[in-house]
């Protein structure tokens, strides 16, 4: 019998979810990763298989915001980042990839920031 790491069994998951979820010129996906100490985000048009917009929580834009902030808050300004970057391009509608994490968190404080930042999920 084989034992499952958490990091295979999340692999799977995402694989799981991905098979369902496109991201559309119309409407892209964003994925979200995250790393012990780190979020990262991108919207992704998987038809070219092209990123068209990217923010993480190591940005130089928005590194000073993240002095003395917790994780959670770093993912919360992650997200308001993406979606203004997103609006830029003219990206107002997408599908959440939440990478094979629960949607809570980390993972949802970035979500509801991308929302009030005016994504539509």
């Amino acid at each position: 019998m084989t034992t499952k790491t958490t990091r295979a069994a999340r692999y799977k998951r995402h694989q799981r979810v991905r098979t369902q979820l496109k991201g559309t010129p119309n409407k892209p996906r964003l994925c979200v990763f995250r790393s012990l100490s780190h979020i990262y985000a991108q919207v992704i048009d998987d038809t070219k298989g092209h990123t068209l917009v990217a923010a993480s929580s190591l940005d130089p834009d928005t590194k000073a915001q993240m002095d003395g902030k917790s994780k959670s808050g770093q993912a919360e300004i992650t997200g308001t980042a993406i979606a203004k970057r997103a609006l830029s391009q003219g990206i107002t509608e997408i599908a959440f990839d939440r990478g094979g994490y629960k949607y809570h968190g980390r993972v949802k404080a970035l979500a509801e920031a991308a929302r009030q930042g005016g994504l539509k999920f």
